[in-house]
């Protein structure tokens, strides 16, 4: 029978011991998790980023319900635990649930600390150590007015810049005379001060907190020289503790943390301790570099594995959007050490090496810090750097004296180097890795290694291991720049879109710093489609931006007419509709009409100058654009269903017109087709769409992911769904899904094997809440882009030109 692991946090540290726990032996425990959040596990690194809004929630998560449910983890939410018995070897929470134990892992973490001045019990003052901090900062930022941050530190300037984006003004009040004295010389802290400065964020150094002024709520804060600052919310940011009084109510010996020895036990053996509650050799860390060196080696000592934690070395970054902060070591000052210092003022560059015997003791840099895990590994080895004096702090490119290949570099690195510092991933595991498991891309090994899915800074080493260790055979889309005009992914361009609430192309590439002054054929649309699909109602849809079809709303062909193509709902018209049909095709002499494979009618040859007659008179008969034009939702392909087939089995017909009027007019990344077949003979052929439902007798089965042109694709099953409303509501959700995360011009499928297809099934399927978010949220947008455009145009209320637009040549892209 396996042994009982009670694990009391459900942190990042805890949450790494378990990964190495089940990694070598997935039975040895029966494990039970108590969380004192109502949440799974997440990365605190990257709360930071939420609070600005460059991150949702679901970004961080680190263990979904599923990953607890699938490894067997009894993870209990929202209970505190206010006891341990070691007697009985149990465990209490505060409502009263006990919880035996044959071995305990206390992961308990730290508490923030909060500076006793009067006022600070006041509603309004708020820590910055969980995502409850973060949801309160947010709803303060919504109403507007001040913030003031209490605390120059890395987190405090993180709440700083967070709050900054959300649109608050920010007042940060530091009591030393230079921002993260701990992790910066003065130097360094000057042009971070000065960066800061330049965001609208106010810095006041040398500033003590008085006292927190408000009656029922935070209305500002006073400081020792008299100066009062209004302000709406309060961040106090100025350190922590370990959380250890639980440890110590236990009779644990305690001092400033819970003290473990080497193994990570306790004065209790049967207890293990890790994180920044723990207390090693007399220092308790609070960065995650290592936490995570500690719960390798708790997990080690619960499988009775030797294992030694010697302490670690730790490093320093700063994780606000364009500040390139590095800092490792002991930088002070002293009389047995000597330094390198490099100054590029008109970059805002700054690198500072400290010396000590011909060893890198300490490292600072500001504005380039692509080497800072090469100095750091250097100060770790503690290795003679005699040979590089002259060049050393010109980084690792230039080490030896002259410039080296990155790829010969990287290559050059011990298995040890440490890659990715913020998650303790080393180039050795990352290396196995790739070899084991075939990985192939930068989001592989991200997956399997968690290296570069933190802070993302090591990215460009991930890929130059891959590139090291395929050769040939790594291929660098995953990490391609949208276009030559910038360095920027798609994903990268999106997610500073919603955070810096970029509304239009000249402000995107403004504050993106675009390389050229109006963009190019490939980014132009990109941006466009970016704006509209965040800022539905506020972003203004850019015409010039657009291809030439979506320009005119119809289809170019190669002689230089075009084909009209109107909307047939599910494939069902009406006699009314055919003789109009036919009307415009004699009126206009439209030489060629011909049946789709969409079950629409094109008419192919209409001239550029009859466009705008046509649409007319198809309108005057009740016909909306099909959008076959469109990078949007497109058709819905039907079979006759119950209401004729002797097969059918539900009314295929009726869904597939309700599923195109919800989603007609919606711009995708990409075309988007649709089918609905009445019974599995599939007539409708719905398994090679990009999305498809197939009606059983039981109900309809959804489909996903297919394709049927250059490239032939079946789809993936989705999902089974009992009734005709939640088909709908399933789809809506998917195609959502889609738009805010689709690359623009990737289709369906593609888009669903990158961010993985059972990573959609999760988000669409096993998380209601998350589904009836998308539904509202596509519903909403679509009240700006459901409408007709070939109506816009004859009532005139189209102000956009007609004619191509010649500055900036947009061909149709081939698909």
């Amino acid at each position: 029978m396996a042994q009982r692991l009670v694990v009391i946090g459900n942190g990042m540290a805890a949450g790494r011991a378990l990964e190495h726990l089940i990694e070598a032996d997935p039975t040895a425990y029966d494990v039970t998790v108590f969380g004192a959040e109502p949440r799974v596990n997440y990365n605190r690194i990257l709360l930071s980023p939420v609070l600005a809004g460059e991150k949702t929630f679901d970004e961080i998560v680190t263990h979904t319900d599923t990953w607890y449910a699938d490894n067997r983890i009894n993870l209990v939410k929202g209970r505190e635990i206010v006891a341990i018995d070691r007697d009985l070897r149990t465990v209490e929470t505060a409502d009263g649930i006990v919880a035996p134990y044959d071995k305990l892992l206390i992961a308990t973490g730290s508490v923030p600390f909060i500076i006793p001045v009067p006022g600070h019990k006041l509603p309004g003052v708020v820590s910055f150590r969980d995502l409850d901090d973060v949801e309160t900062m947010r709803r303060a930022a919504a109403g507007g007015g001040r913030a003031v941050v209490i605390g120059g530190g890395l987190l405090g300037l993180e709440a700083a810049a967070g709050l900054r984006m959300q649109g608050m003004d920010v007042t940060v009040l530091h009591i030393a005379p230079t921002l993260m004295e701990r992790q910066l010389d003065a130097s360094a802290g000057y042009l971070l001060e000065r960066e800061l400065a330049g965001r609208g964020i106010e810095i006041r150094t040398r500033a003590n907190t008085h006292a927190i002024l408000g009656d029922t709520h935070v209305t500002g804060v006073r400081l020792d020289d008299g100066t009062e600052i209004p302000c709406a919310i309060v961040v106090m940011a100025v350190g922590i503790r370990p959380n250890a009084a639980l440890a110590k109510s236990a009779g644990l010996e305690v001092n400033r943390g819970v003290l473990v020895d080497d193994a990570m036990r306790t004065s209790d053996p049967t207890i293990l301790a890790v994180g920044e509650c723990a207390e090693h050799r007399g220092l308790c860390y609070g960065l995650v570099a290592p936490l995570y060196e500690m719960a390798k080696v708790a997990a080690k000592t619960l499988t009775g594995t030797d294992a030694a934690y010697v302490g670690s070395v730790t490093s320093t970054k700063l994780k606000v959007t364009g500040v390139d902060l590095f800092s490792a070591g002991d930088f002070a000052e002293a009389k047995d050490r000597e330094e390198i210092v490099l100054r590029d003022a008109a970059r805002g560059v700054y690198k500072r090496i400290v010396l000590k015997d011909n060893r890198i003791i300490g490292a600072v840099l500001y504005g380039e810090t692509a080497d800072g895990g090469w100095f750091f590994d250097l100060m770790r080895e503690g290795r003679d750097v005699t040979e590089l004096r002259e060049t050393l702090i010109f980084g690792r490119a230039y080490a030896g004296g002259a410039p080296l290949d990155p790829m010969a570099a990287v290559a050059a690195l011990p298995d040890s180097a440490e890659i990715c510092g913020c998650n303790g991933v080393c180039k050795g595991t990352i290396v196995t890795a790739i070899t084991a498991k075939g990985l192939g891309s930068v989001d592989d090994v991200r997956a399997h290694t968690k290296a570069s899915a933190s802070c993302g800074s090591c990215t460009g080493l991930v890929e130059q291991l891959l590139a090291v260790t395929l050769g040939d055979g790594f291929k660098v889309s995953a990490v391609k720049p949208m276009c030559t005009c910038t360095d920027l992914s798609h994903d990268d361009v999106r997610r500073l879109i919603v955070a810096k609430e970029l509304k239009s192309i000249p402000a995107a590439m403004q504050e993106l710093n675009w390389k050229t002054s109006c963009g190019c054929h490939k980014c132009r649309p990109a941006l466009n489609y970016y704006m509209i699909a965040n800022w539905p109602g506020e972003a203004a849809d850019d015409y010039q931006s657009r291809f030439i079809n979506e320009r005119v709303h119809a289809n170019i062909q190669k002689d230089g007419t075009y084909s009209v193509v109107p909307r047939m709902w599910g494939g069902v018209t009406t006699a009314a509709e055919l003789r109009a049909i036919a009307d415009v095709a004699d009126k206009f002499q439209i030489p060629t009409v011909k049946v789709t494979g969409g079950q629409r009618i094109d008419l192919l040859g209409v001239r550029k100058e009859d466009l705008p007659a046509v649409w007319s008179d198809l309108n005057a008969a009740g016909m909306v654009s099909g959008h076959a034009y469109a990078k949007g939702v497109r058709t819905v392909k039907t079979c006759v269903g119950t209401d004729w087939c002797r097969f059918g089995t539900q009314d295929s017909t009726g869904l597939g017109i309700k599923l195109e009027k919800a989603m007609w007019g919606a711009w995708t990344p990409a075309k988007v087709k649709m089918a609905v077949s009445g019974c599995p003979r599939n007539c409708a052929e719905a398994t090679c769409k990009d999305f498809g439902v197939i009606c059983v007798d039981s109900g309809y089965d959804l489909h996903f992911a297919g394709a049927a042109g250059l490239d032939i694709k079946g789809t993936e099953v989705l999902c089974h769904v009992d009734t005709e409303a939640e088909a709908i509501e399933y789809g809506l959700a998917l195609v959502q899904l889609y738009r805010e995360q689709g690359h623009y011009l990737e289709r369906i499928y593609k888009w669903a094997k990158r961010i993985g297809l059972d990573t959609v099934r999760n988000l669409i399927c096993d998380d209601a809440d998350r589904r009836k978010a998308l539904v509202e949220r596509f519903v909403y947008s679509q009240t700006f882009f459901q409408t007709d455009p070939w109506a816009e145009r004859v009532a005139g209320t189209d102000a956009h030109e007609f004619a191509p637009i010649a500055r900036i040549p947009l061909a149709e892209a081939a698909e």
